[in-house]
């Protein structure tokens, strides 16, 4: 890294990088839950699930937003001297610093089947899906700044999360056109050939 320089991660990819997991394991844990009857039927099960679906979507979504909010306010300008780590990297080191918390999740959302079949499966997609939620909403205010939001790698947690943790003090911004993707974190589609 160049003298004073920085690695800094995208906000919104951290966000992210959680999302895809949480969601895949989630519908696979319902998907074999209603393969049992559990103690409380299939059907109380679903509707639990379902419940606990939209819950865990509106909260993961929505918590935190206004500190991201203010850390957003506050950014500053990042210096030449910053590498800007790339996508895949960002949520390599998100996934591997996580993969012990999603397996446990995924095993007891397994085990829970057999108590309210598909609930904690759907428990888990709920907040996969409120995370994709969440680094849209990071996208959106992105556009509307006209900035990408970057955090310090070394202030983000041993395990590559919480871009608005305790550690956080500041984010840094860049062009809408830097790194290798778009506002929200999603990858950059490439060009069109003309």
């Amino acid at each position: 890294m160049a003298r004073g320089g920085q690695g800094l991660a995208r906000v919104a990819v951290v966000v992210r990088a959680g999302a895809a997991p949480l969601w895949w394991l989630g519908v696979l844990a319902a998907g074999i839950g209603v393969l049992v009857p559990g103690l409380t039927g299939r059907r109380i099960g679903v509707l639990a699930g379902a419940a606990l679906f939209v819950v865990a979507t509106a909260v993961v979504a929505s918590v935190r937003r206004k500190r991201y909010t203010a850390l957003a306010g506050s950014a500053v300008r990042a210096g030449k001297h910053d590498v800007l780590q790339d996508r895949a990297v960002t949520v390599r080191n998100w996934r591997r610093g996580h993969r012990w918390w999603l397996l446990l999740a995924f095993l007891a959302a397994l085990g829970s089947a057999f108590a309210v079949p598909a609930a904690a499966g759907l428990l888990m997609a709920g907040c996969g899906a409120g995370l994709w939620l969440k680094s849209a909403w990071i996208g959106r205010r992105e556009e509307a700044g006209d900035a990408l939001l970057w955090v310090r790698v070394d202030w983000l947690a041993r395990d590559a999360g919480r871009p608005a943790g305790r550690a956080v003090k500041a984010y840094r911004g860049t062009g809408i056109a830097a790194g290798d993707a778009a506002p929200g974190g999603a990858k950059r589609k490439a060009p069109a050939l003309v």
